[in-house]
């Protein structure tokens, strides 16, 4: 064997083991196969298990994704990180002091450049307080996520819920609230982020989303284009809102390319940065009435995100 068909050899070999290579970094969803428009499974065994997971996002270089997975009554959020070319083993991430007490770290959203984390929180206090939740932040240091901290007022409140951050391109918030003012039990804001962790007077968004029924959670893309939310009609499911001159228009119902299981909750929409793929997350409680004091199965799925994004044509 000649020399240079030698080295020929051993390329080819490397190409076809990295091919082979099953979370390889040719594929930034964990090596999974890309669904086609009926909805899917997202990674079997590793972000979905026999446990309760829900809410699955990814930072925008597709490098961590993050989920949250129920453990022993705490909602506690995992991530997993590309290096390498392979994904690492899902990890729980401490976001509080007392690891061990009962606490809620859940619907994660993080900035571009991959730094910052804000959730829905509830520290081991405020949950022995029975205290409503809010929204708090995390900010990535030497690779290592820090202890949050809670978001300060104007965003956050000591009397009114706070939930389902959403972070978009220029740092600013979206989130949940059920304080005065609002169209319904609870409403959609934004606060303009003014640097340095602050934020300006939050800003109901407006009825064309908002109504009397309580929007259950909601994805806003990061150029604030479009946003997907949930449950805001007697019509169950998500619907997809296109801002148009600066205001956000009449929601429409977004077709998931199967039949709504009606013992399930939907909830957790979200497009992965790309645009490529629409995740979404069901829970099933026992009795279905319970809510998360009865749930029983929290799974993640995905499907073909271009036909929500071309409905604004239709």
């Amino acid at each position: 064997m000649n020399r240079r068909y030698y080295f020929l050899s051993i390329i080819g070999l490397a190409i076809v083991l990295q091919s082979c290579n099953p979370n390889n970094s040719y594929n930034p969803y964990l090596g999974q196969k890309p669904p086609d428009n009926t909805p899917k499974l997202f990674a079997p065994s590793i972000v979905n298990t026999d446990d309760i997971e829900i809410n699955t996002v990814f930072n925008y270089s597709f490098t961590e994704v993050f989920f949250t997975r129920i453990i022993e009554g705490s909602f506690v959020i995992h991530h997993s990180e590309l290096i390498n070319g392979n994904w690492t083993t899902p990890q729980p991430i401490q976001m509080f002091s007392n690891q061990d007490a009962k606490s809620v770290a859940i619907d994660p959203s993080i900035t571009q450049d991959g730094n910052t984390m804000y959730f829905l929180g509830r520290s081991p206090q405020d949950y022995s307080n029975n205290s409503p939740p809010d929204i708090y932040r995390s900010q990535k240091i030497d690779n290592q996520w820090q202890i949050a901290s809670k978001v300060e007022y104007p965003v956050s409140t000591d009397e009114y819920v706070e939930s389902y951050p959403v972070v978009v391109a220029d740092g600013s918030l979206y989130f949940h609230s059920d304080r005065p003012g609002g169209f319904g039990k609870r409403d959609i804001y934004r606060a303009q982020y003014l640097g340095d962790g602050k934020f300006d007077m939050p800003v109901n968004i407006g009825s064309e989303v908002n109504s009397e029924r309580s929007a259950r959670s909601t994805y806003v893309s990061s150029d604030e284009s479009y946003l997907i939310t949930s449950n805001i009609t007697e019509e169950r499911g998500f619907f997809v809102s296109f801002k148009v001159e600066n205001k956000w228009q009449t929601p429409i119902h977004i077709n998931l390319g199967e039949p709504l299981d009606k013992d399930w909750i939907y909830f957790c929409p979200y497009m992965s940065p790309d645009n490529k793929y629409f995740f979404f997350s069901k829970r099933y409680s026992d009795p279905p009435e319970s809510g998360w004091k009865g749930v029983t199965k929290g799974e993640v799925y995905w499907v073909d995100a271009s036909g929500i994004l071309n409905s604004k044509n239709k």
